[in-house]
């Protein structure tokens, strides 16, 4: 007997579903050949290849004008960030495995600082123009906590970044679960990489950060987006920058 359920919220997919075959699990997400954002799963596909902590690709099918992307299915709950939680510890584990990865230079990928071209002064200071590998996307819908430790879903905006980007990401989302920008930077600290960036691009970093935030919730709406921004908001105040810069 084979059954398909849609996936929960969090997914941005034309298709994502588990299938179940039996007693086999597939997670399996795809869009229409035809689409402007095909290029998307297909990055997301092989950057997994490469990626720690991460379900990997079992199968892939382009027919009937879909192409589609066959995961291991991975069973667990999405982690607390709230202060205190045991999963704070797994979470900066994680990234601080990742912090070491570099980036498959053999995809093409825009980094992150190009990414907010605009929001930047140019050229882009060194210090934020790493190639490391970073997920960029660190939302807790996008991570499971499972028996075997935490994995992070959903690779689709994976590009080349400083070795402590992912870590800076995960302040503002910190600090929306509840943390002070002084306890999310105290767990933030967990990564070496983060302990060891240059505080000058932190700030700049920061601030960046919230320029772009706050760009994209005017022209990009999105009914979580308000509560991040105030969060960055707070993280660039605490780190001394001025939110907008002349």
């Amino acid at each position: 007997m084979v059954r398909a359920e849609t996936a929960p919220h969090g997914v941005m997919s034309r298709l994502a579903c588990t299938i179940w075959a039996g007693n086999v699990r597939v997670f399996v997400k795809g869009t229409r050949t035809d689409d402007d954002q095909a290029w998307v799963y297909r990055h997301e596909a092989r950057v997994t290849e490469h990626a720690p902590c991460t379900p990997r690709v079992l199968w892939e099918v382009e027919a009937g004008g879909w192409q589609l992307y066959g995961y291991e299915y991975v069973e667990g709950r999405y982690p607390d960030l709230s202060p205190g939680s045991g999963d704070l510890a797994r979470l900066m584990g994680v990234l601080a495995l990742m912090s070491e990865r570099p980036w498959p230079e053999e995809l093409r990928k825009k980094p992150l600082h190009t990414r907010w071209t605009g929001f930047l002064p140019e050229p882009a200071p060194p210090g934020l123009q790493g190639r490391e590998l970073a997920h960029t996307d660190l939302s807790p819908h996008n991570m499971l906590v499972t028996a075997g430790g935490l994995v992070l879903l959903d690779w689709a905006l994976a590009c080349p970044a400083p070795g402590w980007a992912d870590a800076a990401l995960a302040v503002p989302r910190l600090i929306s679960a509840g943390h002070t920008p002084e306890q999310a930077e105290r767990v933030a600290r967990q990564v070496p990489a983060y302990r060891a960036a240059d505080p000058d691009d932190l700030n700049l970093f920061a601030r960046t950060l919230l320029n772009a935030w706050e760009a994209w919730e005017r022209t990009r709406p999105m009914a979580h987006r308000a509560a991040l921004t105030a969060a960055a908001r707070e993280w660039a105040v605490h780190r001394g920058t001025n939110p907008f810069p002349e």
